[in-house]
């Protein structure tokens, strides 16, 4: 594996962590219960607390990563959000749990800009979708990982009088403290990485402008005014709405509608997380091997797009089906979510300089971000005044759809756009 490609791996398992991190709370639930009472309401109201402040981070990341470069950057915020999971582990009250959510949102906000510049800075054009592939396949093994491993330790961890549940976040947080050091041991800008040939380094210099060092950015209003711009953020406000329900309410579901205890959790519910990380490669893939064959960048990402969005409907069948096709439907959205999600996140890249990618980028995970706090908002109310959770399927199924629709009207053509 040549040095591009391990770079990529390094970054995938910061995602990886990330998405332990975040899984840590949805997971662990049923037993932080029994110390802290949470309804449906309150345990949207926690989901919120961290997605507001990660959308806006996810903006602010943006714009940091843009000013202090990638590799000061990206070890930056992972001692931050690395600190701010273990706090949950010394939480006593609800409110002590909101103050660790919104922390955390604020430092894992700039991973996926940070992930987005590194493809930027790496990868050519022909080879990005590959690389944001397996980088945002850390989605799916971070989150495998979860459910078994913190049933584990919620079933076996019961150390110096300390409840289980608080021992998921100290060894989650502890995890990313040891991933920082790698990064700062091992990533270094192109023209500054030890273990490139001259070759090497002349190639990528040749495709990829570094983003080591600050560079003069582009001001967000002059981003503002392109109709692709608010396109993008709008297309990620659908489906994240759809992504975010589905991570953080999905263990929750299988507790409360189908009778899981946290072992039978942790023994499925990594399932169609698997299946999502099938989807960030092959989606990512195929978009590659189609410009390798000639086709267009416009038509390289939208037809892989489509096919994504025209499989996530069948969720709506959640409620009418059996346990098992329960997890089989689960998987086949998580799958093509992620599919899709790899693709919108190569966008940026598609149209924007790269001394832009990462504003760009925070912008399109704010959108995302407050699409999840909008959906959540409206499942846990639903669920306190006695609807089920199908008329919340229905409309999680329906808005990967709308979102594609949205971007073949707006963004008609995956082309540069004219900014200085």
């Amino acid at each position: 594996m040549n040095t591009r490609w391990r770079i990529a791996v390094l970054v995938s398992a910061a995602i990886a962590i990330s998405y332990l991190d975040r899984q840590t709370l949805p997971v662990a639930i049923g037993a932080i219960r029994e110390d802290i009472p949470i309804s449906n309401q309150v345990k949207a109201f926690l989901d919120s607390a961290f997605l507001i402040t990660y959308g806006l981070m996810y903006l602010g990341g943006g714009r940091l990563m843009d000013t202090l470069g990638t590799r000061r950057g990206f070890t930056v915020i992972m001692v931050f959000w690395s600190l701010a999971c273990a706090s949950h582990g010394v939480a006593a009250n609800v409110s002590m749990l909101a103050a660790s959510r919104l922390l955390l949102g604020v430092g894992e906000g700039g991973g996926f800009p940070a992930a987005t510049r590194v493809v930027a800075e790496w990868f050519p054009a022909k080879e990005r979708a590959t690389a944001m592939g397996i980088i945002n396949g850390g989605t799916a093994v971070g989150a495998v990982i979860a459910p078994p491993l913190i049933a584990f330790v919620i079933l076996h961890f019961h150390w110096l009088h300390l409840s289980s549940w608080r021992w998921v976040f100290l060894i989650a947080g502890a995890a990313g403290l040891l991933w920082t050091a790698w990064w700062v041991k091992s990533y270094f800008a192109p023209e500054q990485h030890p273990g490139l040939t001259a070759h090497e380094r002349a190639m990528i210099q040749s495709h990829a402008e570094s983003a080591a060092t600050p560079q003069t950015t582009i001001p967000l209003i002059e981003l503002l005014r392109f109709r692709e711009t608010w396109a993008i953020v709008t297309v990620k406000f659908l489906s994240d709405a759809a992504w975010y329900f589905y991570i953080f309410w999905l263990p929750k579901y299988l507790l409360d509608a189908r009778g899981f205890d946290i072992k039978a959790v942790g023994s499925v519910a990594w399932i169609p997380f698997a299946a999502a990380g099938v989807g960030c490669l092959l989606g990512g893939g195929w978009s590659s091997w189609l410009i390798h064959r000639g086709r267009s960048v416009n038509l390289a990402r939208k037809v892989p797009l489509g096919l994504a969005a025209f499989v996530m409907p069948c969720v709506m069948l959640v409620p009418r089906v059996s346990v098992p096709w329960c997890i089989v439907l689960f998987s086949a959205v998580f799958f093509g979510h992620q599919w899709w999600s790899t693709l919108i996140m190569i966008l940026p890249t598609d149209l924007f300089p790269k001394r832009a990618v990462g504003t760009v980028a925070g912008l399109v995970g704010l959108g995302g971000a407050m699409g999840g706090v909008v959906l959540g908002q409206l499942a846990g109310w639903l669920l306190d005044h006695g609807f089920s959770y199908a008329p919340v399927l229905v409309i999680a199924g329906s808005l990967h759809l709308v979102a594609f629709l949205l971007l073949l009207t707006l963004v008609r053509s995956l082309q540069p756009l004219p900014i200085r």
